[in-house]
């Protein structure tokens, strides 16, 4: 039924959390390791965990008093917030997304990665954020093992 063939895998679940501090012991004892936590525009703050060789997971906490986070936590309080997935190709999976009428939700371009989001308001009721890393995401960074599942952007010699 997709109209592309371009790589995609799920990169990481994000996770909603009032504090990281608070709910990052769960993760310690399930056996993530932290790789990073980084703040955002001064509104909210992202801790990255990996779990294993290919699984990550992200705890998000607001910041700031007026956010799509404070908004989400209020509405249904800590939980699963996105499901991102890399794609290889970010324009192909959105035109294939559209032709079968899902909607496509905040596209933006930095300068190390694209991103899109699929809106919640599918039959799934699940935010997707499809994630194209460029050639330099990495660059003054971690080392790819730790920011890649299988250590390799998708569709670039790890397995899939």
């Amino acid at each position: 039924m997709n109209t592309h063939d371009t790589p995609i895998r799920v990169d990481h679940v994000g996770i909603a959390v009032e504090s990281i501090e608070d709910a990052e012991p769960i993760l310690l004892a399930l056996g993530c390791e932290r790789l990073s936590v980084e703040t955002v525009e001064e509104r909210f703050r992202w801790a990255y965990y990996r779990l294993g060789d290919a699984s990550r997971l992200e705890l998000i906490e607001p910041i700031a008093d007026d956010t799509f986070l404070t908004d989400f936590l209020d509405r249904h309080g800590p939980g699963l917030h996105h499901v991102t997935l890399e794609v290889a190709d970010i324009a192909a999976v959105v035109e294939s997304l559209r032709e079968h009428g899902i909607r496509v939700i905040d596209r933006a371009e930095f300068d190390t990665w694209t991103e899109a989001f699929v809106s919640p308001r599918n039959p799934s009721g699940a935010l997707f954020q499809l994630m194209e890393y460029h050639d330099d995401y990495h660059e003054n960074r971690r080392p790819p093992r730790e920011l890649f599942v299988n250590g390799s952007r998708v569709g670039e010699g790890g397995r899939e």
